[in-house]
């Protein structure tokens, strides 16, 4: 059986992969924000279709990124609150 040490050491490198992983995400979302703005610029003023359903996709993808971010954050607080139980 793993020690008290070895637990909490354990679970701060998880920690830190889960916030390596956050940075990413954040990484990525801006990026998705960036290209939309993009997109916007270079099709302003279309009525087509695929130019709304466009939109509407990457700001779904902007939208489950950060409900991502929520998950992992709240994942972390709850690791942390048992380190700090141990």
């Amino acid at each position: 059986m793993a020690s008290v040490a070895e637990v909490k050491s354990a679970i701060d490198a998880a920690i830190q992969q889960v916030s390596e992983g956050q940075a990413a995400v954040h990484t990525a979302n801006e990026k998705i924000a960036e290209a939309q703005q993009s997109l916007a610029a270079a099709l302003d003023g279309s009525g087509h279709d695929a130019v709304s359903s466009a939109h509407a996709s990457l700001q779904q993808a902007i939208m489950e990124l950060d409900d991502c971010l929520a998950a992992t954050q709240a994942a972390v607080e709850q690791a942390q609150a048992y380190v700090a139980a141990l």
